[in-house]
């Protein structure tokens, strides 16, 4: 150890003391580092896994949901909802879409269905609503599935305030054990909107929670505050685009987008406040700090895992399917840059294990585990296609 002072016969003791704390709390690792993980940056894994194309002409494809029948809802960006029939063609686009702002990273964005489909056809989209002036915000629609068309169609949940700006609309949705649904929101990516992310009254940069006809859900942590949406279950976000309910233990984890760096793997609890942007890992896009390089406060929490660079998450799943034994409850995530499938294994709430493949695919919007326990993606690019995912040693059939 570097010597800090020289201790004489005439040097107090309690400075002696003093000095020595001050040296070791110089020298100490900070909480920061042990508290939160950083990838390693692994390069794409060849030979294990393999991608096969089902579908193709899809443009700027953004979610999908499988139907019980094996057919596939798939949204594109300019507004169109489309179901990949069994054999791989492209239906027409459904009539009844609501009007969407198809600009930057808005338009259609996440479909869903309910976990009572065969009972009630329902399903949920999520997409750019215009406002006044050119504004617009993430909202919810819920319709029926009909043969041709959605049906009886209902906005459910509308962000508010409706901010001008074409970026940031988070929009994955994701279904609680319980029914009742998440919804990941962004901050809408301007300078002058990020800081709603810290305020209540804001539905920039949140976690939502609500039920299937787009009342708050019970027992959300700010349910009574004249100060707070009702809706809100976490907040600090800044732009969710990746989403998944722990199959086991039933808890929302998502994954966020950083700026230059700073992608987040986050347990999304309730009433926690996760940062943004009063502290990240990244950096502004010019490459300054943001908010003076801060990266800790009281109060807020700590990412699971970070990256830096980013990965650019977009789509994700805990998998439990029995096509990969190996990887029951790991997460993959989908990557839009550098691009391809990344794997996390998780164990007691921590990342132990990071895994990239098939990184020649480029852009992964969207991942999602068929029903027959293989994985399937949607990649992002005016000619997307929707892939399926298996074995690369696999013999087909």
């Amino acid at each position: 150890m570097q010597r800090f002072f020289k201790v004489s016969r005439r040097t107090p003791i309690v400075s002696v003391f003093a000095a020595t704390i001050f040296a070791m709390i110089c020298l100490a690792p900070s909480a920061n580092a042990q508290e939160a993980q950083r990838s390693k940056t692994p390069q794409s894994t060849p030979g294990v896994l393999r991608a096969t194309e089902v579908a193709s002409g899809l443009e700027h494809p953004w979610g999908m949901a499988f139907l019980p029948d094996g057919r596939i809802l798939v949204t594109e960006l300019p507004g169109r909802l489309r179901i990949v029939q069994k054999d791989g063609k492209l239906s027409a686009p459904l009539g009844g879409v609501p009007t969407v702002v198809a600009r930057g990273q808005g338009g259609l964005l996440d479909v869903v269905i309910d976990p009572k489909f065969s009972e009630n056809q329902y399903v949920y989209i999520s997409y750019s609503e215009p406002g006044d002036g050119g504004t617009a915000g993430t909202a919810v629609a819920r319709a029926k599935l009909g043969a041709n068309a959605l049906e009886d169609v209902k906005v459910i949940f509308r962000q508010s305030p409706k901010v001008q700006g074409n970026g940031h609309f988070g929009s994955r949705i994701i279904f609680g054990q319980d029914g009742t649904m998440f919804i990941g929101l962004g901050e809408r990516m301007a300078k002058q909107h990020r800081g709603q992310s810290q305020n209540l009254a804001s539905g920039l940069g949140k976690v939502v929670h609500i039920n299937s006809d787009g009342s708050p859900a019970k027992r959300n942590p700010f349910a009574g505050r004249k100060d707070a949406q009702p809706e809100i279950w976490s907040y600090g976000h800044r732009n969710i685009q990746a989403a998944a309910m722990h199959p086991e233990t039933g808890d929302l984890w998502v994954i966020e987008h950083g700026p230059l760096g700073g992608d987040e793997l986050n347990r999304a609890q309730a009433g926690k406040n996760y940062g943004w942007p009063v502290i990240t890992y990244g950096r502004e896009y010019s490459g300054e700090k943001v908010n003076e390089g801060k990266t800790a406060q009281a109060g807020m929490e700590q990412p699971t895992f970070y990256w830096d660079p980013v990965i650019a998450p977009s789509g994700m799943i805990f998998y439990t399917g029995e096509a990969f034994p190996e990887w029951k409850n790991h997460i993959f995530v989908g990557s839009l840059k550098p691009g391809g499938l990344v794997r996390l294994e998780l164990r007691d709430g921590r990342v132990v294990n990071e895994e990239r493949y098939l990184g020649d695919l480029g852009r992964v919007r969207e991942v999602e585990q068929g029903p027959d326990g293989l994985i399937y993606l949607l990649t992002d690019y005016s000619n997307g296609r929707l892939l399926r995912v298996e074995r690369a040693n696999r013999t087909s059939k």
